[in-house]
């Protein structure tokens, strides 16, 4: 079954183009991962660790506590587990807590948190439901409080953010069925009519679009007099005439999030909510993700924190051969794993959110790599619990409850986490994202050299151009304090890492230069080698946050001990993937796999298939999305 006709049919170019208007093109203030890929370990950027203000700690420590007995007194996970739904007085509590507006100013009546406690808040409300952990997230971090803040006008943020701070819940509307990563397919139009737009098309993948009360809408504009037309985001009332959530979308795990498919035809929308000029859709929506994606990563630190509370409690009374398991080298190394990643994790995400509030550093990079890595690790963590837990691990907690032992919901944190590498930009698109940027300085100054668009003249500027930047860039990749035994000394035992990471930034920083000189134009279609440069980074982010935070807690007498015990294990398990990843840029199966792709695509290996039965249906793989009145009753469910 091909895809719907309506989607535009656009290049590999063009959709390129359309990608790369829409990032933010320059860089105004400094960022630790940007310089760590062009083989600059900036500690200064972020050691000393960067500190919340006193009267933000004071006022985010009062709602946390105000959350945590929301939480354990009326929030019931297995209940929402099993009904596959948030009850409504679970969702009016949240409403009188002011737990959809954490992050709306004061004024407007939020509770003004900053992104670190936030972030602490969605760590603890996502360990008590992983639902309502997303609920939160979508309505805050990519709903319309966020883009409002950063680009909406004051009559917009007067209108709507109140609303958003105490009784409406938002959703952002972006994917199609036939679009996901790829905005320039964007099907859904926006029509200008006078004093409004006139919206029709299908948004698919809608996270709280069922009980919405206002939609951020992703639309395309087309171009006429007047009007610039292109992707544009607005503001919908949920209830407009001819918006039609069509249907309500259930997944193998995040059983209780209230996710739809949502049909707009023929709806009136006012000029007046449009955010941003006609065309900066795109932009808007990525500068929102750029802190949005921080929630993620929170949510997975509450996921580590919880398999590591599980873990040491089980691992410590199940006996096998005369011990606790806990102490057999095969499960003891699992437990380790999950103790020193969740150390790691969560010092990413605080720095990158303690960064984000002070607004001194560009964080696009550090967010990104927050939420890879977290999503990564995150899963990997929970998957070890399971294996740590053996069959118990496989069985529900209602089911363990009912033959009288512990209800562990191990196997649903599973089913729950596996859509945080989707999520938000999937863990293959956050690889081409981060190594876009990161490879920003060397398109910035040699990108007219492999753009065959470019004439002779250009390319003859771009090459001089490079050479200069290249003269001076090249010999400070040779050699730096990653070489001196005693750089970074204030780091104690810790100090040894630093170096390393130094070492590996230059030696990462080199490999990308070789990469673009080897490949050129078709640098960016060897997605495995640039994926492999990414996860190095995200490595030695790791690494430097680990070792920053150890030393702040030893400094400040926080269990110091215990936190440089830690980093100094993840700092080693991290290396050792470090150098694998370094081993794995150039030895591996890429030409291999591209080739065996191609055989499966023309159906070489469909002898291979043969023995099974398929239990599909024969329905098409994308469903229509031609615009048109709707055909289906509306599950529209605002929530009072």
């Amino acid at each position: 079954m091909t895809a719907p006709q309506h989607t535009p049919k656009v290049s590999e170019r063009e959709a390129r183009q359309v990608a790369e208007a829409a990032r933010e093109q320059d860089w105004r203030k400094p960022s630790f991962a940007k310089e760590l890929f062009l083989g600059r370990l900036r500690l200064d950027l972020i050691h000393p660790h960067p500190l919340p203000a006193p009267d933000d700690v004071e006022r985010g420590e009062a709602f946390l506590a105000k959350m945590r007995d929301f939480c354990e007194t009326r929030v019931d996970g297995r209940l929402i587990e099993r009904e596959s739904r948030i009850p409504d007085e679970v969702v009016n509590g949240l409403k009188e807590l002011g737990a959809f507006g954490m992050k709306i100013d004061t004024k407007y009546g939020g509770q003004g948190l900053t992104q670190v406690y936030y972030n602490k808040a969605l760590t603890l409300a996502g360990s008590a439901s992983p639902a309502i952990g997303a609920l939160l997230s979508a309505h805050q971090s990519i709903g319309v409080p966020q883009p409002l803040k950063l680009f909406g006008t004051q009559e917009q943020k007067d209108t709507f953010l109140p609303r958003c701070a105490r009784t409406d819940i938002s959703a952002f509307l972006l994917t199609e069925p036939d679009v996901g990563s790829d905005p320039a397919r964007l099907a859904t139009s926006a029509v200008p009519d006078g004093d409004e737009y006139v919206l029709d098309g299908v948004k698919l993948w809608t996270t709280n679009g069922v009980v919405a009360d206002l939609l951020v809408v992703m639309a395309r504009v087309p171009r006429s007099e007047g009007h610039k037309g292109g992707i544009t985001a607005f503001v919908v009332e949920a209830d407009s005439p001819g918006v039609t959530v069509e249907n309500r979308n259930a997944f193998m795990g995040l059983r209780g999030i209230e996710n739809g498919v949502t049909r707009f035809h023929q709806v009136r929308v006012p000029a007046a909510n449009r955010i941003g000029p006609e065309g900066s859709g795109l932009k808007i929506a990525l500068t929102t993700l750029n802190t949005g994606r921080l929630s993620l990563p929170a949510m997975c630190v509450g996921s580590g924190k919880w398999c590591l509370k599980i873990a040491r409690e089980w691992a410590g009374v199940r006996e096998q051969w005369g011990r606790p398991v806990a102490r057999h080298e095969a499960v003891g190394a699992k437990i380790s794993f999950i103790a020193a990643t969740t150390f790691a994790l969560e010092a990413m995400t605080d720095l990158s959110a303690q960064m984000a509030d002070e607004d001194r550093n560009d964080i696009r990079i550090e967010a990104a790599l927050a939420k890879l890595y977290g999503s990564e690790m995150g899963w990997l963590m929970t998957d070890e619990l399971v294996q740590i837990r053996g069959g118990r691990g496989f069985e529900t907690a209602d089911s363990l409850a009912a033959r009288g032992e512990r209800a562990v919901p191990a196997e649903q944190m599973l089913r729950d986490m596996r859509i945080n590498r989707i999520f938000e930009g999937s863990t293959e698109i956050m690889h081409l994202l981060i190594a876009r940027e990161a490879v920003d300085a060397h398109l910035s100054v040699a990108g007219d050299l492999i753009d065959p668009d470019k004439s002779l003249q250009d390319k003859a500027k771009a090459g001089a151009n490079a050479a200069g930047f290249y003269a001076k860039w090249l010999p400070k990749l040779v050699a730096g304090p990653g070489q001196l035994p005693r750089s970074y000394g204030e780091f104690g035992p810790l100090a040894q890492h630093l170096r390393y990471a130094e070492r590996s930034a230059r030696k990462l920083a080199r490999s990308t230069f070789y990469a673009m000189s080897r490949w050129q134009g078709r640098m960016e279609t060897k997605q495995g080698f640039l994926g492999r440069i990414v996860d190095i980074g995200a490595e030695l982010f790791a690494i430097s946050a680990a070792c920053v935070r150890a030393e702040h807690l030893r400094a400040t007498g926080e269990n110091g001990r215990e936190a440089v015990q830690l980093a100094d294990t993840f700092c080693r398990q991290s290396r050792i993937r470090v150098e694998e990843l370094f081993t794995r840029l150039w030895s591996n199966t890429d030409d291999l796999d591209r080739k065996i792709v191609g055989e499966v695509l023309a159906g070489s290996y469909t002898w291979l298939e043969e023995g099974v039965l398929d239990p599909s249906d024969d329905g098409p793989w994308i469903a229509d999305a031609t615009p048109g009145p709707a055909k289906r009753d509306n599950v529209h469910r605002p929530i009072r």
